[in-house]
């Protein structure tokens, strides 16, 4: 491959879905509405821009398996698919009549949200998506029951680590069960907490492969090194691992791949800055790349004030443009 960077810019086979290249644009919230224009040109940015899947922010399954349908979905999906990205979607529990913690839902409750998860996977899957990825981290709900201080419950969700596994697997599996075969099943793990070691994290991860899983996205992925926190689950399990941070470097990415840490990147902000980082790391452009300087001021901060994710060095119209209509700006 004439790239200066091959590592990067190898296809990747997952299931029957394949990968132009090693890239990921992670789920990103950009306060757009997911489904009007704005946030369908958002995520068609991405794509055309050069990254391999383009996986769409956390999305209610609550709000996927009851008012959304397949129709709804397709033109997000079909917007990715078209720029020559795989399409997924990221799932986030919600619970319809339920406080949103660990611990006060009945059993009856958490399988109705359960159902939600593989209701939510087949409208996800009929709308043309090529993977779901039920957000399992950063203290969030499916975290907190994995999480020995968060999950108090005294039946079989609680307690010991292998009952303390069983909800993220559960919904695995019944996202499998649901939507078959070809859907490929990402789960996204924060792999060391306070009250949790890595070493309970195998455990649930040999659990998740178990009920169907394809591939682990690690969050964070980094403690010293570069993807070195990812490294130890690619070493220790036959499941391709997502790893993010510092993955902006291209020389670093590809060493991370080349080594075996990991074998797909995750580049955030840096895309949010110049989606067509990909593009331009492929063809060895790197003076050409809008560079993520890491202010946080357009991307969170504007979230944190409620408005649309940016990049404070959109200040010429040109870069406006280029925001709006990616595609008439080339590759």
């Amino acid at each position: 491959m004439d790239t200066p960077y091959p590592e990067i810019f190898s296809t990747f086979q997952v299931r029957g879905v394949r990968l132009r290249n090693r890239v990921v644009s992670p789920p990103m919230y950009q306060v757009r509405p997911t489904l009007s224009p704005e946030g369908i040109a958002w995520h068609r940015r991405l794509a055309a821009g050069g990254a391999g899947m383009v996986i769409v922010e956390g999305t209610s399954v609550r709000r996927l398996a009851g008012k959304l349908t397949a129709d709804d979905l397709r033109p997000l999906a079909d917007a990715i698919r078209q720029e020559g990205a795989a399409a997924a979607i990221q799932l986030f529990p919600v619970f319809s009549d339920a406080p949103a913690d660990a611990n006060t839902p009945t059993l009856e409750q958490i399988e109705r949200m359960i159902d939600d998860f593989g209701r939510a996977a087949v409208v996800c899957r009929d709308a043309g998506f090529d993977a779901v990825e039920p957000h399992g981290a950063h203290g969030f709900l499916l975290n907190q029951f994995f999480m020995p201080d968060k999950n108090r419950r005294d039946d079989d969700l609680g307690g010991s680590l292998e009952n303390r596994c069983r909800m993220a697997a559960r919904i695995v599996e019944r996202i499998r069960a649901a939507a078959g075969e070809e859907l490929v099943i990402c789960f996204r793990h924060t792999p060391v907490g306070e009250s949790y070691t890595i070493e309970d994290s195998f455990v649930l991860v040999e659990c998740l492969i178990d009920a169907g899983l394809d591939v682990l996205d690690v969050s964070p992925a980094r403690d010293r090194q570069v993807a070195d926190l990812a490294a130890q689950f690619k070493r220790r399990f036959d499941v391709p691992v997502i790893a993010v941070g510092g993955m902006e470097d291209p020389a670093v990415a590809a060493e991370a791949i080349r080594e075996g840490r990991c074998d797909l990147v995750a580049v955030g902000r840096q895309l949010i800055a110049d989606a067509q980082w990909p593009n331009k790391v492929r063809d060895g452009r790197l003076d050409d790349v809008l560079a993520c300087t890491k202010c946080d001021q357009g991307c969170f901060g504007n979230i944190g004030e409620g408005k649309p994710a940016e990049c404070v060095q959109w200040a010429d119209e040109e870069l406006a443009a280029y925001v709006r209509q990616p595609k008439e700006l080339g590759g």
